[in-house]
């Protein structure tokens, strides 16, 4: 301290901010370490579940989703990470449990990354996102309707206010309106991520680098905050926003056996739309 005492002003408080950030950078890889302590393990909806959101879909494992969060990449970068927006951002894939966690996060891929592009690289990658054999996650019709991956039906009213007081008349519109209520805990996770950490919501002069390790370690303090005090502030005072609507055209071929949409898959959704439907 008597060394600072000695600097002009101007020169101390940059030496103030360096060890700032610095400090600020300790903290942040302090807690990432903490991601196997506090990641949540994906448990399936029992065969016993009466809640009316989750009754339907019998061994869900949660849901996912992919949201931006704004960065500031090199100059030569920039056209990468411009998403459909014109804005520059990191498309960030989080997945969730039925109860407001973070099972997995995977952040960096640049704001231009189709959705389905980044959940094809978490899931080959050797720690990445497993889907366990006879289990799934709800999933928007950006991806895929594959093994693992539940989709909503296409070209059918699908988002919570198109429906208004209108009741579904077939039953793939009773299926997509429960798949999106149930779906719709993705949007809740991140909208409250969102407000509870201000720096994920704002613009920022931080390198995609930087924002990276910033938003993994935002879901491990989020999922900490649920171990410990359930549900808080931010949560009950949070109000849902209705997600943007994607159009239903752009949904990116994957290859892979892992990710390719299949007979048997498509029968699997049929049928539980029609069970759905038939016991309404």
């Amino acid at each position: 301290m008597s060394r600072l005492s000695t600097l002009n002003p101007t020169r101390r408080r940059q030496v103030v901010a360096a060890i700032g950030s610095f400090m600020n950078l300790i903290m942040i890889y302090a807690v990432i370490r903490l991601n196997n302590q506090f990641m949540k393990k994906p448990v399936p909806i029992p065969e016993n579940e009466t809640s009316s959101r989750w009754k339907h879909f019998k061994k869900c494992l949660g849901a996912l989703d992919g949201t931006h969060i704004d960065v500031q990449p090199l100059t030569e970068d920039k056209p990468r990470y411009r998403d459909r927006k014109g804005e520059l951002t990191m498309n960030v894939l989080g997945v969730c449990t039925p109860n407001l966690e973070f099972i997995y996060v995977l952040a960096g891929w640049e704001g231009s990354a189709h959705d389905g592009r980044v959940l094809r690289d978490a899931l080959t990658r050797p720690n990445g996102l497993i889907v366990t054999e006879g289990n799934y996650y709800l999933c928007d019709a950006g991806y895929a309707n594959s093994p693992g991956f539940l989709t909503p039906y296409r070209g059918q009213r699908y988002h919570l206010k198109e429906w208004g007081a209108r009741q579904p008349e077939t039953a793939e519109e009773y299926y997509n309106m429960k798949h999106a209520s149930a779906r719709n805990v993705i949007e809740r996770i991140f909208g409250i991520l969102k407000m509870r950490f201000a720096i994920l919501r704002n613009d920022t002069w931080f390198s995609p680098k930087e924002v990276t390790r910033i938003v993994i370690a935002c879901c491990i303090i989020h999922n900490f905050i649920k171990t410990e005090h359930g549900v808080d502030e931010i949560e009950r005072t949070y109000r849902d926003k209705e997600p943007e609507q994607q159009p239903l055209t752009e949904v990116e071929t994957i290859n892979g056996t892992s990710m390719h949409p299949c007979a048997t898959w498509t029968q699997f959704r049929n049928d539980k739309a029609t069970s759905m439907w038939e016991n309404r």
